[in-house]
C-alpha cells in the first residue's frame, strides 16, 4: 500500500508533513512524545493540518550518537500501532535501518523516509519488496561528523547527482513511488542550504520526482538570526520562512515540526495566488 495522498499539484502548493519524534535527544522536541504522549500530539497535528506523520525513533542531529536496532523499534513500533489504530491518516517511518523500516510497516506505517537514501545493507532489495513510498535524503557524511567542514565542489549540482544515482539504483531494484529530500542541515552550511532552497524547481526537474524540504527548526536559522539560539522556542518564524520559499520554488512537501502555523501560513501564500 502506498501513502493516500494524490499526485502533488504545485498550484496547491506542497503537504504538510507533522514530525514526530519519540526520542529523548532530539534536537528541538526530544523526550516530549514518550509513547503515551505521541498519539494524542500526531492526532493533533492532523487535525491542525497535516497530511502525514513522520515518525522517528533515533535522532540524526548532528553529533547525534546511533541507537541500537531493538531499541528504535520499541520506540517506534508501539506508537505507530496506536495511531494506525486510531486513524487512517499516512503514516511515515523515520529511519535509516531496514528491519526498522520492516517493523514500521508491518503495524501501519506506508512511507520509508530514509536520510541514508536506501543506502544500508539490504535496504534496496527491503524497499523494493515492501512496495511502499520511499524518501531518499542527500546527507555528506553521517550525523555524527556531518557538520564537520562540510565541502562542495557544486552543491546543487553534486545533490542532484547524487540524488539521481540513488533514484536510480532503487528503480533497478523494482522501487517505483520515489521522493527525494536535498537535505537541508545535512552535512550543509548555511551558504550550501540557501543554494538548495533557492534551487528546488532545478532539482525536481533534474531528478524527476517530488521533492519533500525539511527546514524546520534547523540550524541554519541560527546561523542567519544569532537570537535564534532555542530550536524549539525561537525558530517558528525562520521555520515558516522557509517552508513557504519552499512553496513558492516546487516543493512537494514540508516536513515541519509546528503544523497549525505551517498550515495557515500555506493557506494564505495560497490564497494570493502567488
Amino acid at each position: 500500500m502506498k501513502i493516500n495522498l494524490p499526485p502533488p499539484k504545485i498550484e496547491r502548493g506542497p503537504y504538510v508533513m507533522g514530525v514526530l519524534n519519540v526520542t529523548p535527544n532530539s534536537f528541538s522536541d526530544g523526550g516530549r512524545w514518550a509513547e503515551g504522549a505521541a498519539t494524542p500530539q500526531a492526532l493533533a497535528m492532523l487535525d491542525a493540518g497535516a497530511d502525514i506523520i513522520d515518525i522517528g525513533g533515533e535522532s540524526t542531529r548532528p553529533g547525534a550518537e546511533p541507537v541500537d536496532e531493538r531499541e528504535e523499534i520499541a520506540r517506534v513500533v508501539p506508537v505507530i500501532a496506536a495511531l494506525r489504530a486510531a486513524t487512517k491518516a499516512p503514516i511515515s517511518i523515520d529511519t535509516m535501518k531496514p528491519a526498522v523500516a520492516k517493523a514500521a510497516i508491518d503495524v501501519g506505517a506506508m512511507m520509508w523516509n530514509d536520510v541514508m537514501a536506501l543506502q544500508a545493507p539490504g535496504a534496496l532489495d527491503l524497499a523494493a519488496a515492501l512496495h511502499r513510498t520511499v524518501v531518499l535524503m542527500h546527507m555528506q557524511g553521517e550525523p555524527r561528523t556531518m557538520q564537520e567542514r562540510p565541502r562542495y565542489a557544486d552543491v546543487v549540482g553534486d545533490v542532484i547527482a547524487f540524488l539521481r544515482a540513488r533514484v536510480a539504483a532503487a528503480e533497478a531494484k523494482g522501487v517505483s513511488d520515489i521522493w527525494v529530500d536535498p537535505g537541508i542541515g545535512f552535512g550543509k552550511t548555511l551558504p550550501h542550504n540557501l543554494a538548495l532552497l533557492n534551487s528546488i524547481e532545478r532539482i525536481r526537474e533534474a531528478v524527476g520526482k517530488p521533492v519533500l524540504i525539511g527546514a524546520s527548526r534547523k540550524r541554519f536559522i541560527a546561523a542567519i538570526d544569532e537570537r535564534a539560539t532555542d530550536a524549539g522556542k525561537d525558530r517558528l518564524g525562520g521555520s515558516i520562512a522557509a517552508a513557504l520559499i519552499a512553496a513558492q520554488n516546487g516543493a512537494a512537501m514540508v516536513r515541519v515540526h509546528d503544523v497549525a502555523e505551517t498550515a495557515q501560513a500555506l493557506k494564505v501564500w495560497r490564497a494570493t495566488g502567488a
